[in-house]
């Protein structure tokens, strides 16, 4: 099934019920399924027995921070995209969000327009395009990128990447020696125009990357930056 066909489940996790109302009967209107909880610890308990395919999380929740949330979603490794809503207009907020693990962030107020781009910009590339590739495996020196699987191995290890992570580092893959640019990337990983937040999210989800696939993460061998550009892959 194409997730971003409008047949995807999306849990909603937003602790204002008029705002959860509204989310929820707009989303329905495009044909996905949405569950509604108003607390992280009640959403947890819920996508652990029923997965969803994405969610949209609340930063301000009655039983503690969207990013510790967050951030717990993705120590019991749920990899599905996760979407931060947010009132917040600081810098640091928005970084703390992609460093819990976060996929993309929205400031309220926004439109549905809006949020529907970002949300089947998210699912066409967690579950449609990347899966539907010609080629089912990539090699970055000692990692396999299996595309059908969604999966990253070193060896008999599989690494817990999310979907933006996994979505960023085949991008990168697939154009290895190439320079990128953070405007670049944001177009192809998030499916959006970059904007003047751009440049953060790309850095952050970068870090978090190295973290993950870098033998050495201080002394990145495998993603290095260009300075006033972007980032190379090591062929």
């Amino acid at each position: 099934m194409d997730k971003s066909a409008g047949k995807a489940h999306i849990l909603l996790i937003e602790d204002d019920p008029a705002v959860a109302r509204s989310l929820q009967d707009g989303l329905q209107r495009e044909g996905y399924r949405v569950t509604w909880k108003s607390s992280g610890l009640e959403a947890i308990r819920f996508s652990q027995k029923t997965p969803a395919q994405l969610i949209l999380l609340d930063v301000r929740l009655p039983d503690g921070s969207g990013f510790d949330f967050c951030r717990q979603m993705r120590q019991l490794g749920m990899r599905l995209p996760i979407l931060m809503l947010t009132v917040q207009q600081d810098e640091m907020d928005k970084v703390l969000g992609l460093e819990m693990g976060a996929d993309d962030y929205i400031t309220k107020p926004f439109s549905l327009r809006e949020l529907l781009s970002r949300i089947r910009a998210h699912l066409r590339r967690a579950y449609g395009e990347l899966s539907n590739a010609d080629a089912s495996l990539l090699f970055v020196s000692d990692l396999v990128i299996d595309l059908s699987r969604a999966q990253v191995m070193r060896g008999d290890q599989a690494l817990s990447l999310t979907p933006t992570e996994f979505r960023l580092l085949v991008y990168l893959a697939r154009h290895p020696g190439q320079v990128l640019s953070r405007g670049q990337i944001i177009d192809t990983v998030w499916g959006h125009t970059p904007d003047a937040d751009s440049q953060r999210t790309v850095n952050v989800h970068i870090r978090r990357l190295r973290e993950k696939i870098e033998l050495d993460p201080s002394r990145p061998a495998l993603i290095l930056t260009v300075p006033g550009i972007g980032y190379r892959l090591v062929a």
